[in-house]
């Protein structure tokens, strides 16, 4: 399979015609409609930018590092003067003002950017299955949902629209679909990407992450939206390595937990059982495989729905239906109009976790709840760090099953919210997570292999996941 440098300097050397690339893309949009990938698809723009990049190559002029390649970008990723409504009624009509980080930093970088696409309402959800846009279905079978909240950018990805996209990850929105939909998706360390940009849901859980089809892209992606931004206060000043140097590495010599309550009963016996062969081989290949224990991983879900559903609930307190978006007609006074508005504009899930944060922030109840869940957070961060004193990554599943339905779990809550049982510790750790997708023969799904890593340490998941990747995973469809 080519990667996308590869792509890059391809078309730097005249090896295309991008224009012709990006119709080719928006006609793979309209073929895979039925996906509900995309809420916009920026047609004519696209193809401007394309014949805009060809004339600067053909005049011989010095081309960012994303020139020749398309991208997709979640919709609460903030693109100026487009649409920006994170799947939810109370955003239609809203048009951004302006750039976020990473968005200009892609831009900047020659990429071009040809739609926004399809997610949970704001991305509080787990299968894509909650937005106005459409129920987000999966391309390696569409009757199966594509995971979420990033849906839409992790089919972009799978169905060969685009080369790479963005997504968010709050507990495990980039991973999950990632893993569901058979593609590479990366949870950066917290602070490691720009917020800037992005619509705050739970801001101090929440970071950009890359989704690509390979580690490398992932991996290059990296490089370019990383990287300290003085209008983010969470951004860290740290240095970016150059991730592409991590690749094409062996593994002789590094430790690597395999936790045990990662893979207890409830996941799955097949993803289960995929894990720990693969942890086997890379024991064969030169690694040190370290039984550990998480003992207060049982408590990360219950910890994280507190404490982001709290964050939801002053964060989205802005979405009145007084300054932008949607408003709701024959108030008949100010109070009427916000109740009406917010019962109106939010979908159910939203209203659930809104609820919810405000029941856990209430006077009578903020210590008992949201005071306990900050103080648990802290005991399973000290946790993993005891944990990453005697090993170099983690090793475990990214979701305990494979793909569902629509449907089979949104009557169901606390099922619904199990789905994200293996991929919150890292969010309220500040961790960074990478997904890649092992393969079986003749098996309907992959199952997802999560990789983390202690926070900052992202070269470790590029190193150990494109290992995995050229040596472990299995031939996968897309590159056929």
């Amino acid at each position: 399979m080519e990667w996308v440098q590869d792509r890059h300097q391809q078309f730097v050397q005249g090896g295309f015609n991008l224009e012709g690339r990006v119709r080719r893309a928006l006609k793979r949009i309209e073929e895979k409609s039925s996906l509900h990938a995309f809420t916009r698809v920026y047609t004519e723009e696209a193809i401007e930018k394309a014949r805009k990049l060809q004339r600067q190559r053909d005049r011989g002029e010095t081309l960012g590092p994303l020139a020749g390649l398309i991208l997709a970008i979640k919709d609460n990723i903030a693109f100026r003067n487009h649409p920006l409504t994170c799947g939810s009624r109370i955003l239609q009509h809203y048009i951004s003002p302006f750039h976020a980080t990473v968005v200009q930093r892609i831009l900047n970088a020659g990429g071009i950017i040809i739609g926004h696409t399809n997610m949970d309402e704001f991305a509080m959800g787990s299968s894509s299955e909650t937005s106005v846009f459409g129920v987000v279905r999966n391309p390696l079978h569409p009757e199966f949902v594509a995971g979420g909240s990033s849906g839409g950018s992790a089919v972009s990805v799978a169905a060969e629209i685009v080369d790479l996209a963005l997504g968010s990850d709050t507990g495990g929105s980039v991973r999950q679909p990632a893993a569901f939909c058979g593609v590479v998706g990366m949870k950066p360390s917290y602070g490691r990407v720009s917020r800037y940009g992005l619509v705050a849901f739970a801001s101090s859980l929440e970071q950009i992450g890359p989704l690509g089809q390979r580690v490398r892209d992932v991996a290059y992606l990296l490089e370019i939206i990383a990287g300290h931004d003085s209008r983010d206060a969470t951004s860290v000043t740290l240095p970016v390595p150059r991730y592409t140097q991590w690749l094409n590495r062996d593994v002789r010599g590094m430790r690597m937990g395999l936790p045990r309550e990662f893979l207890d009963q409830a996941v799955e016996g097949r993803i289960r059982q995929r894990v720990e062969e693969v942890a086997e081989e890379l024991h064969r290949a030169g690694a040190e495989i370290v039984p550990v224990s998480l003992s207060l991983t049982r408590y990360a879900v219950a910890t994280y729905y507190i404490l982001a559903s709290a964050e939801a609930s002053s964060n989205l307190a802005r979405f009145d239906g007084v300054r932008y978006g949607f408003r709701a007609e024959n108030s008949a006074d100010p109070q009427s109009m916000y109740r009406k508005t917010r019962q109106q504009g939010f979908g159910w899930e939203v209203k659930r976790r809104l609820m919810l944060g405000t029941y856990v922030l209430s006077r009578k109840n903020y210590q008992a709840f949201y005071g306990k869940a900050r103080k648990v957070q802290k005991l399973i961060q000290q946790e993993y760090q005891r944990v990453f004193q005697q090993v170099d990554v983690l090793l475990a599943p990214t979701s305990p099953t494979f793909p569902f339905r629509p449907g089979e779990r949104l009557q169901d809550p606390i099922k619904m919210y199990l789905s994200d049982v293996l991929t919150v510790p890292a969010n309220l750790t500040g961790m960074g997570s990478l997904s890649l997708p092992l393969w079986g023969k003749n098996e309907p799904f992959p199952v997802g292999l999560q990789i983390i890593s202690a926070p900052f340490r992202e070269e470790l998941l590029i190193q150990v996941g494109d290992f995995v990747e050229r040596n472990l995973a299995g031939e996968s469809p897309l590159s056929k």
